[in-house]
This record gives structure tokens, sequence and C-alpha cells, in this order.
């Protein structure tokens, strides 16, 4: 693992942490393979039920590195399905979305651009009132191209959506919280979603998983289609030993021992 992303595991919580912060966790060609290695490693690791995501120093992630403007043009890579139905930038943030345990960002500081389309790919986001984020690309005459697209029609209300793109205006946490991009505001976003994130572990991962599988595919299904998924997924789930051990732990009043 690069030294620019570390992870660290306890309690089967996976603490990654952006690693920059001399540049506020900018966005190169290197940073942005870091963060693609993240989700190898974490794809590798047993018994992960809760990812926890922040930057190190003053910000999350302030995006776009400005040296990158200074590197040749590669149009082409963009085309390139690299990643499935991907590119390797579109790859970097989605991947969040594609780890099996759930992924709760904790924001501070800068949160801009590319920094805020990774926010944007966790399940949840805990960010502090005065932290500064932006779909910032509009103000390089680009549009938003890491995948977000899919992820914010799920949670940003259509004009909303619309007016930030097309202005690329920055907004704090707390405004942040009513147009529909922070679940939480916090003080200490770090702190509070190691504190979740020990109560999500603390659940039968199976079922856990289950649910985030299905909440990933809700905007693309039918309600057809999602009443067979949600029988498909409670088939798998029901009367297994970590379903079991939910109810025994519930009605013995004693923490649940499951097994990954």
């Amino acid at each position: 693992m690069s030294e620019r992303v570390t992870i660290s595991v306890a309690d089967h919580i996976a603490d990654v942490r952006f690693n920059r912060p001399d540049k506020l966790n900018a966005l190169d060609k290197a940073q942005l393979e870091a963060i693609a290695e993240v989700g190898d490693t974490l794809a590798a690791m047993d018994g992960i039920r809760a990812v926890v995501l922040s930057g190190e120093g003053k910000g999350f992630c302030a995006g776009l590195d400005m040296a990158s403007f200074t590197e040749p043009a590669t149009t082409s890579s963009l085309i390139e399905r690299s990643h499935g139905n991907a590119n390797l930038y579109q790859h970097v943030v989605l991947q969040f979305r594609q780890i099996a345990a759930p992924v709760i960002a904790a924001v501070h500081g800068a949160c801009i651009g590319g920094g805020l389309q990774l926010a944007s790919a966790a399940d949840i986001r805990f960010v502090t009132p005065d932290a500064k984020l932006s779909i910032m690309e509009m103000r390089w005459g680009l549009i938003p191209d890491m995948g977000s697209f899919t992820t914010w029609r799920s949670f940003v209300r259509d004009d909303v959506l619309r007016e930030l793109t097309y202005t690329n205006r920055i907004f704090s946490g707390e405004e942040g919280k009513e147009l529909g991009f922070v679940t939480h505001l916090s003080e200490n976003p770090h702190e509070d979603a190691m504190a979740l994130a020990k109560e999500i572990a603390s659940r039968n991962p199976d079922a856990v998983q289950a649910s985030k599988r299905l909440i990933n595919k809700l905007p693309d299904m039918t309600a057809d289609e999602i009443l067979m998924m949600e029988s498909e997924e409670q088939q798998k789930i029901g009367r297994t030993p970590n379903q079991v051990e939910a109810v025994m732990a519930f009605m013995q009043k004693r923490a649940a021992n499951f097994v990954d």
C-alpha cells in the first residue's frame, strides 16, 4: 500500500486515510493510483464490516492537483473502459460504492471537485459545519466525470445539482446538510464516523452487505425487480448461523458473535 493512503484495521473496521496533507490530499496521478489500490486491498481483507474514509491534515481532499493540468492530454484514456463499465477516474470514486462493507466519509476542511465526488460515493457522510464543498469542475471549463452523477441522482435534488454544477460555487457543510450532500453535521467527524462504524460492525455482516447491494441498485430497478431482489437476498440470509446468532444475542441481551 502506498504511503499516500493508509489503512489500519481494528474490530472489523478499516480506517482509510488520504495521506498527502501538504497538498490538501489533492489528486494527481500517483494519488489516484494509490486510492484505486485501496479497493483491491480492502476486497482482499477478511472480516471488514465497515470502512471510514478521511483525510489527514487540514482537509478531506482539495480535488484535482493543479500540476495535473501540465501533464500530456490523455483523452483516449477517458473513453477506455479499464475497470468494468468505468475508466480509472470513475473507478477510483465508485469503488467505495462497490466495496461490500458500508463506507462512512469523515469530512473536514476542503472537499472540492474530485474530493466531493469521493465523499459522495460513501454510504454516509459526517461533515464539519464549516467544511468547504463544491462541484468545482466548471471553474476549469470541465464537467464532473468521476462517476458521481450515478450517486448524486439518488440523494441530491435535480435543480440543486444543476445549479451547483453550472456555477461551481462553494458551499459550507452546514448548507450541504440542507442541500442533501451531508448526512450528519459534526464537530468531530472522524470520531463520530468511527462510532457509527462500530455500531454497524456489531450487526449481522451478511444482512448489512445484502442491504447495501439492494440500496445500491434501487435507482436502476423497477418495482418488480426490487421486490424480487428483496426476496432473493432474504432467502440467502434467513436461518443462516449469523442470522440465528443475531436473534439469540438479542434474546440473551449480549453482544453477538458473528462469523465473517
